[in-house]
């Protein structure tokens, strides 16, 4: 059942459990951890959307799984391109992964990550360092090809309304 799972995953380190959900818990649990190898995991495809994206290692991850040939989408909400702003947006863009402004909502609060188009990562956690050591934060991990189909259409509908970024460096 869907709480033996929890409780399960609960007990355990949430980097060890598998089966069709995975949940953790920061700061208790390692979560960055978690989501850096549901990304080294990954063959063909990473649909990202973040509302908040600072996490050196998430953002690290990113990086590698397009430099070995996984192709790697992000949209991101609008905060993350305004000036001064500490973010991995720029550093996603100058290694080569495309990355979407999500600037016509207030906030495009969404924190999402696709892999391969059959399993869904999502919670309440930014992919920030803050998120992972000084907040109450969740994530979910679930398993489950329709699942992420519905989470794929919702991702291409934002990019739709999304303004493609691009830099020269």
């Amino acid at each position: 059942t869907l709480l033996r799972m929890v409780v399960l995953s609960i007990a355990l380190p949430c980097s060890t459990w598998a089966g069709p959900y995975q949940v953790c818990f920061t700061p208790q649990q390692n979560c960055t951890g978690l989501i850096v190898q549901q990304i080294d995991a990954a063959k063909k495809h990473i649909w990202v959307q973040a509302y908040s994206f600072t996490s050196y290692p998430i953002g690290d991850a990113l990086v590698r799984a397009e430099e070995r040939g996984v192709e790697v989408n992000v949209i991101l909400d609008k905060s993350n391109f305004e000036p001064g702003a500490h973010t991995s947006a720029y550093y996603l863009i100058r290694h080569g992964i495309k990355v979407w402004d999500d600037n016509q909502l207030n906030i495009a609060h969404n924190k999402v990550m696709i892999f391969d188009g059959s399993t869904v990562e999502t919670g309440s956690f930014n992919y920030t360092k803050a998120a992972q050591d000084e907040n109450a934060e969740n994530v979910l991990i679930i398993h489950d090809p329709d699942l992420a189909q519905a989470y794929l259409a919702n991702w291409q509908q934002r990019q739709k309304e999304s303004i493609l970024k691009l830099q020269n460096l």
